[in-house]
């Protein structure tokens, strides 16, 4: 695939993108239907209450339709873009559940925790199937073990892989376009290591989501004028988790995904630390919080966190 023709899905889903999204925002304040602040939260995002949510609607639709077409063109409907897709739709699906009930109930709770839960690993089991079934490698490298050949080892660790980085980049769509920024960073880095791989059909899943991130973030940049909401960030953790096993490289997500590792341990270490010694660590979690909290504005958060996502993806590139 030559760049020029790399540029198509990109401007493909950023196109559908661009024009879905002034749309769908459209009718989410026709409907008067918008985000609920919570009161534990920063007292100055308290303004932000009402904004219109679940952007990551329109987000997955781009990603889904760019890809399709994309791969169809280029001979690469294989049955990792569907996997993949079908792991994007069914936790978006969950997202928008998620974020459907809290919009209904006008506050900022959803789903219970098993029932997410269960979504995800019901969406990971169905991509594990199809995984074997094409006949992926399932070994995978521990250290101090080695090379580790157990089937039921890489299906417990996929699992949490999967349910894991799903959380964590739901996570970090805590401020203004942070998300996007980092998911856009983060599928650049795997579409590199697709082309380095020779793994098309998943380079082309990386390249629509690219455009479809560039996309949103015109419309999600602070003053956001919609957020991703649940619909969107579970998808792409869940498709972030999905590209990184189907190019074998799966502890790559922990350099990739730094800043989502990072966002996810301040959460743990928070809650561990209140429990056991009824003392915070930061002054909230997740750590974006924190560093608002010492007086950051979202832009400066925004950049520096995109800074260590952009190094921590380079390095890996260059080590492995």
């Amino acid at each position: 695939m030559q760049f020029t023709q790399m540029l198509i899905p990109m401007v493909a889903a950023f196109g559908l993108t661009v024009i879905l999204m002034p749309l769908f925002i459209g009718y989410m304040r026709m409907k008067k239907e918008g985000q609920t602040i919570r009161e534990i939260g920063p007292k100055w995002h308290a303004k932000k209450n009402g904004t219109p949510t679940m952007g990551g609607l329109v987000n997955t639709l781009a990603i889904v339709v760019a890809t399709i077409a994309t791969a169809a063109w280029q001979h690469q409907l294989s049955l990792s873009v569907w996997i993949a897709l079908f792991v994007l739709v069914l936790y978006g699906a969950l997202g928008f559940w998620d974020d459907f009930i809290k919009v209904a109930k006008k506050q900022n709770l959803g789903l219970r925790a098993w029932q997410k839960l269960l979504g995800q690993i019901l969406g990971a089991v169905v991509f594990l199937v199809a995984y074997f079934h094409e006949g992926f490698p399932h070994t995978l490298a521990l250290p101090v073990v080695g090379e580790l050949n157990v089937a039921w080892v890489f299906v417990a660790f996929s699992i949490i892989w999967l349910v894991g980085f799903s959380n964590a980049v739901n996570l970090s769509d805590g401020i203004d376009g942070l998300c996007a920024g980092l998911s856009a960073i983060a599928f650049a880095m795997y579409a590199a290591l697709a082309v380095r791989d020779g793994r098309l059909d998943v380079l082309i899943i990386c390249l629509t989501v690219i455009g479809a991130m560039v996309g949103f973030f015109l419309f999600n940049h602070k003053p956001a004028q919609i957020f991703m909401g649940d619909v969107g960030s579970l998808a792409l953790g869940g498709l972030l988790a999905v590209v990184a096993l189907l190019l074998n490289r799966p502890w790559s997500l922990l350099l990739i995904g730094i800043v989502f590792v990072g966002e996810t341990a301040s959460v743990m270490l928070q809650v561990f630390s209140f429990k056991v010694f009824h003392r915070r660590i930061f002054k909230m979690s997740p750590i974006h919080h924190h560093f608002e909290m010492l007086g950051w504005s979202e832009w400066r958060v925004d950049l520096v966190f995109w800074l260590v996502g952009l190094l921590g993806g380079a390095l890996y590139l260059v080590l492995f």
